[in-house]
């Protein structure tokens, strides 16, 4: 990072808020003037002990992408279990309070995932919705809407198994491949580092225990300019397809 290479930091990982070392994380790497994403769950906000974690993150100009995967009690509760919408909207509320979504430079961004074993409706056309629904009701506002495609696998493969639906939405995905997508996949811009240092091609992989080529980690390359680095093949599987398949996912 001191040497200029590394410009964004993407930290995620459930609520990694919660991990004893986020804090001092976010400190030191936005001192390094490096920009900061909290992959946030949202209920985070809520838990004894972190009633000054907007606030932390507000200092530290760390941008916030947040799951909500849709902007009805009905469907996230049903998703996430019971009362995790309220406690989601008391979230948004308190990082509104502090200038997420009204203030340019701390941006909040929502994420939605689909329901089932279906592609996103289009991204413009759901933005519009959730403005409209999350303002009205709840006087939230945002930054940005993210329509990210649901990657078959973990629990959702095993949940798409259960129901016998996983080949009919992997035929789906392969379908609805979209070459324009190729150039924003995450894996041709970033690198996703694992507690350990082991590196991966995106944090899916990551998930799967599926390694970037050559097995490296953080202790094999002294900076993102590594020719091992630049010059590697991307590892790829079939799960790869959702993030090609119609708006992409990533």
């Amino acid at each position: 990072a001191k040497e200029g290479t590394l410009r964004t930091l993407d930290i995620t990982g459930g609520a990694p808020e919660l991990h004893p070392g986020f804090r001092r994380v976010v400190q030191e790497t936005s001192q390094l003037g490096i920009e900061v994403i909290d992959r946030c769950n949202l209920t985070v906000l809520m838990e004894p002990g972190q009633e000054d974690l907007a606030d932390f993150l507000a200092e530290h100009k760390v941008r916030v992408v947040a799951s909500l995967p849709c902007y009805s009690a009905e469907n996230v509760d049903a998703q996430r279990g019971f009362g995790v919408f309220e406690r989601s909207i008391a979230a948004l509320q308190r990082l509104n309070d502090v200038g997420y979504g009204v203030d340019k430079s701390l941006a909040l961004d929502l994420v939605y995932n689909p329901g089932g074993p279906f592609l996103p409706p289009p991204q413009e056309k759901l933005e519009v919705a959730y403005r409209t629904e999350l303002g009205d009701l709840y006087g939230i506002v945002f930054t940005s809407l993210l329509a990210l495609t649901n990657v078959p696998i973990k629990r959702y493969a095993d949940r798409l198994i259960r129901r016998g639906e996983l080949q009919a939405y992997m035929e789906l995905l392969a379908s609805s491949y979209n070459s324009a997508t190729l150039s924003s996949v995450m894996c041709t811009y970033l690198l996703s580092v694992r507690h350990d240092g082991a590196l991966f091609d995106c944090d899916f992989n990551a998930q799967i225990e599926m390694p970037m080529a050559g097995r490296l980690s953080l202790l094999d390359v002294s900076s993102l300019a590594d020719e091992r680095l630049l010059s590697r093949p991307v590892v790829t599987g079939n799960h790869c397809f959702a993030c090609t398949a119609g708006a992409g996912s990533s």
